[in-house]
């Protein structure tokens, strides 16, 4: 099953400087919903293409672009509960699990328990040999610090959107990686729980 996701917007009602002065880890968040739209802009932040031949927001080593990026959305208006993985060409989501997995993600993550209760989870992985297979070993560190890239844009992204995120960087890979279906050789790297700060 494929979701198209809304266009994203180019400019927003705050300016970086702004998010950058607004943006902290919040772990308590609302029960309200996030709109789809909301998720779209999430997303394009964090890998969205930006140009014709496929560079995107975050920068990549060569361009290898090593990251994976699931959703894991639970309260997201006109997205059922299930795990998905962005598609940057073509900007949608492709549900790889069924479920909601949030429990199992928080459960994964030393049991806490504000991912579970999060209206969005966005966890980051990386298949390294994209990368590797260019820079040798090298390469793992530059899929780290594209993580990190990636994270930052959704972090000051959620503050531009009125909204609050963490990240989290305290799981047991394997147990992230059954819960959201990871193929052979693809690593989880960083979780963000978002959604409307308390």
């Amino acid at each position: 099953m494929e979701i198209k996701l809304p266009l994203p917007r180019y400019d927003g009602p705050i300016s970086l400087e702004a998010t950058l002065l607004r943006r902290r880890s919040v772990r308590d968040f609302t029960d309200s919903p996030l709109s789809l739209a909301e998720v779209s802009q999430l997303l394009w932040a964090a890998q969205g293409v930006t140009v014709g031949w496929g560079g995107r927001t975050a920068p990549s080593g060569g361009a290898t672009y090593p990251l994976e990026t699931y959703v894991l959305g639970g309260r997201v208006v006109d997205l059922p509960p299930a795990v998905y993985r962005y598609e940057p060409k073509g900007h949608f989501l492709g549900m790889v699990e069924t479920e909601d997995r949030r429990k199992a993600l928080a459960d994964a993550a030393l049991g806490q328990g504000f991912i579970e209760r999060a209206p969005l989870d966005i966890v980051f992985s990386a298949v390294f040999q994209r990368i590797t297979r260019r820079y040798g070993e090298r390469g793992k560190r530059y899929a780290l610090m594209e993580a990190g890239h990636a994270a930052q844009n959704v972090l000051l992204q959620a503050v531009a959107l009125g909204m609050a995120a963490v990240p989290v960087g305290a799981f047991y890979d394997e147990q992230v990686a059954r819960a959201l279906g990871f193929k052979t050789g693809e690593e989880a790297l960083y979780i963000l729980a978002i959604g409307r700060p308390r």
